[in-house]
């Protein structure tokens, strides 16, 4: 088989007009032949080798190792053996290196003293716990590939000195956004930034969008300066909190959505203006189903008697559950009345908005002894009709 190869070789080059002697030509077509046979053994062995190893020191199944190894080749154990011993120095269990080795296997031919290891001191000097550490970059391994230099540490330095995060903050970051980690920083966020300071918007704030609503600085520089005139445009004060609420709902939001919105609220008597002034004091309130937005404005109107534009001006009562708190409540404050133990004239937001421990003190434990009944009607145990009673005439304003 070799030799009929070789000869169909040296007849082809031959037919192709070389000149060179049949001896040389025969030697060198042997050589290179010989070379493919060996590189491929060797590939295959490699191979071999690398599919055990993720299968013994990895975890991994037979299928999924089979498949990282189209990825990467260990021409020997001593490399990824010191990966995933450092690894494991600090906190690093079976099932993150499994999870490493799937996804990023590359990282197991890194080199651990110059790479992999300065970066790991870095993230444990931050203050982050083993645990989250090793949670968080086998969930995101691509941090340990990342340049320490020109990335980790001028993103670190960045929510450090100009959104004034301090280390829990910045380990809540890696925690439950470490992507930010790996963000082209000049690119994604320093402009958007930028733009925020110059309006006005406190440091305070800026770190309220950083860790609670990061996806913002996702968005296309077009879109999110769009969307900062927008609010500004409703008269939102940038220095106030709710700027920041407001910019991410509207982000979240498409104008499709909003509109559909805005129509459901217009169906239980908000006039437009009614809506853009509960979006300003509640941004969350466009954020409700509609079926929770018809049942608790139906309760509040028809069976309170609450006006609807009396309640675009205390929105958050559409964010309290209604079998639980509102009813319960309402239901409370109506046995009371009718039994003459509180004035008829109350506040429905008032008795809405109170804490629960204000509440029980005010209007439960207060009267309990008046009726027994209050605390189980409270807790929604007993209903008004089971012990007689209707929402059939305003009780609040």
């Amino acid at each position: 088989m070799l030799c009929s190869r070789v000869q169909l070789v040296c007849l082809t080059n031959a037919k192709a007009g070389l000149d060179l002697p049949k001896k040389t030509l025969f030697r060198s077509q042997i050589t290179v032949f010989a070379k493919s046979l060996l590189s491929k053994r060797r590939t295959a062995e490699e191979q071999s080798f690398t599919v055990s190893y993720l299968i013994s020191s990895c975890g991994l199944s037979p299928e999924a190792a089979i498949c990282v190894s189209q990825k990467v080749n260990f021409p020997s154990a001593d490399r990824p053996d010191s990966i995933l011993t450092l690894l494991r120095s600090y906190g690093f269990t079976d099932t993150h290196i499994s999870k490493i080795a799937k996804t990023r296997p590359n990282l197991l031919l890194s080199d651990p003293i110059n790479t992999l290891l300065p970066k790991l001191e870095f993230f444990h000097s931050i203050g982050i716990p083993p645990a989250d550490l090793a949670k968080t970059l086998s969930s995101n391994p691509a941090l340990l590939g990342s340049s320490l230099k020109n990335q980790l540490i001028p993103v670190y330095n960045y929510l450090k000195n100009v959104i004034l995060l301090d280390d829990k903050q910045v380990i809540k970051i890696l925690k439950t956004t470490s992507w930010i980690f790996g963000i082209n920083l000049e690119k994604k966020i320093v402009p958007k930034i930028a733009a925020l300071i110059e309006l006005g918007v406190p440091a305070s704030n800026l770190s309220l969008l950083v860790t609670l609503h990061p996806y913002v600085l996702l968005q296309s520089r077009n879109k999110f300066d769009r969307t900062v005139k927008e609010v500004l445009e409703m008269g939102v004060n940038p220095c106030k909190s709710t700027f920041i609420c407001i910019l991410q709902m509207m982000i979240r939001m498409s104008k499709s959505s909003w509109e559909n919105k805005m129509e459901v609220y217009r169906k239980c008597g908000w006039s437009e203006a009614d809506f853009h002034l509960a979006f300003k004091k509640q941004p969350l309130c466009v954020g409700i189903s509609e079926k929770k937005i018809m049942s608790v404005m139906d309760f509040l109107v028809n069976e309170i008697g609450w006006k609807p534009t009396a309640v675009a001006r205390v929105p958050s009562v559409l964010l309290y559950s209604l079998k639980k708190r509102t009813i319960p409540r309402c239901s409370v404050i109506k046995i009371l009345i009718l039994e003459g133990l509180v004035e008829t004239n109350m506040c429905v937001s008032t008795v809405l908005t109170m804490s629960n421990k204000d509440f029980l003190d005010k209007y439960v434990t207060k009267y309990e002894e008046d009726v027994p009944q209050l605390l189980n009607v409270f807790n929604g145990k007993v209903s008004l009709a089971e012990l007689g009673y209707k929402f059939e005439e305003t009780c609040v304003v």
